[in-house]
């Protein structure tokens, strides 16, 4: 069996690669960054849906024998499509994280920070909302928490304040935050101080890795918990910011032309066998 395969927009996605190395610590890891391209959060429906169809195929090719599609833009607009292209299951961040959120909820009052491409697609809204009901969920755009965060900035004078004006409509309002965005679990302490102790923060990497765990829990873990790393493009901080992210050293990195890929065959899409 091949390696469980990730991919994000950019660097966000390295939480969830973390936690699920943190989960599943025998099992390979192929991480796939369209740092070219990122981010997603403020692109149309049908180009993400493009790209992700792309990024997909691309850890396809690699022998992947699962996808984790760590990216909530992605998830939103493109989970049901790569599913239905696909011929190995794929795992999207944004369901997980609403059955996490229903399951601490205690009055069901819940926000969702995520991007505004996130916050536009109201995927989360509507999963929300058909089970608490419209009047208890909140959602709300936070776009500056990913420069912050690739900043190294997830504390201090200047984050508090970006954190105060976002949050603080919901602060009084919820009783359960889904942080819906892969780069904001670094913000986690700094969101959490803001909120409150009363408030439960639903990390949405730790829940799709949870799904992940889930998902493979009849089979057998196979591999050495290697992790390989492969880029669109390779910012010039992207080993220092990355190592943030994934909370150890990354090393080798190897770069990739999707469009190049594409144009000689290699991104197909695979013949799902027949039931």
């Amino acid at each position: 069996m091949g390696p469980i395969g990730v991919f994000d927009s950019g660097m966000g996605g390295l939480t969830v690669l973390r936690e699920l190395h943190r989960r599943l610590p025998a099992e390979d890891l192929l991480y796939f960054g369209d740092t070219a391209r990122v981010p997603y959060g403020t692109k149309g429906a049908r180009t993400v849906r493009e790209f992700a169809l792309q990024d997909a195929l691309f850890l396809r090719s690699r022998g992947v024998k699962m996808i984790v599609v760590a990216c909530n833009t992605a998830s939103a607009f493109a989970i049901d499509y790569l599913q239905e292209q696909l011929d190995v299951p794929v795992l999207g961040v944004i369901k997980p994280g609403v059955q996490a959120a229903l399951e601490k909820t205690a009055g069901g009052n819940i926000g969702v920070i995520a991007t505004r491409g996130t916050v536009s697609s109201n995927r989360y809204q509507e999963l929300l909302i058909a089970e608490v009901g419209k009047d208890r969920v909140i959602a709300k755009e936070c776009p500056l928490f990913v420069p912050l965060v690739e900043e190294g900035m997830t504390s201090g004078n200047v984050t508090d304040l970006v954190t105060a004006d976002y949050l603080q409509s919901l602060k009084n309002n919820v009783d359960t935050l889904i942080l819906g965005c892969t780069h904001y679990p670094l913000l986690k302490e700094t969101i959490a101080n803001f909120m409150g102790d009363e408030v439960k923060l639903v990390d949405s990497a730790e829940a799709l890795a949870e799904a992940a765990a889930s998902e493979l829990e009849n089979k057998k873990e196979s591999g050495s918990g290697e992790i390989s790393f492969c880029l669109s493009d390779i910012p010039w901080k992207f080993r220092e910011v990355g190592a943030r992210f994934l909370g150890k050293p990354i090393d080798a990195v190897e770069t990739v032309n999707l469009n190049e890929l594409e144009r000689e065959g290699v991104l197909s899409i695979p013949r799902k066998e027949k039931a």
